[in-house]
């Protein structure tokens, strides 16, 4: 399931772990995936994106990265390169008093492909 995620861009929700790894693995249960993805989590080996559509999305991988989240059609593309830089968690720590042990920066908005689709069902 771990190398099934960080071989993955996609962010997918429980049921789509559970739909491909369900051919090789013919006795897994959906119950089974999800208990084994809150484990990952808890031991920090993948994250949580947060619940699109109203499915929660999981991300294999674990470096410090923001992501775009679609309101069309629920995409959700890595930003690597537009995440908070080094120090910012301990100088916002240090601005207000408290310890910073993480943060998530999200961008939502319409991708590339639904402005398309959106642009010729205009035309």
């Amino acid at each position: 399931m771990l190398a099934l995620l960080r071989q993955t861009v996609c962010h997918p929700p429980a049921d789509w772990v559970y739909r491909e790894m369900k051919a090789e693995y013919p006795d897994l249960s959906l119950g089974t995936v999800y208990r084994n993805l809150n484990l990952l989590c808890e031991r920090g080996l993948i994250r949580r994106v947060g619940a699109v559509n109203g499915q929660e999305r999981y991300d294999g991988m674990v470096t410090p990265h923001s992501h775009f989240v679609c309101s069309c059609c629920g995409a959700i593309l890595d930003l690597p390169e537009h995440s908070p830089g080094e120090g910012y968690l301990e100088s916002v720590g240090v601005q207000y008093g408290f310890q910073a042990e993480g943060c998530e920066f999200t961008v939502r908005g319409v991708c590339r492909d639904c402005l398309r689709e959106q642009a010729a069902a205009q035309n």
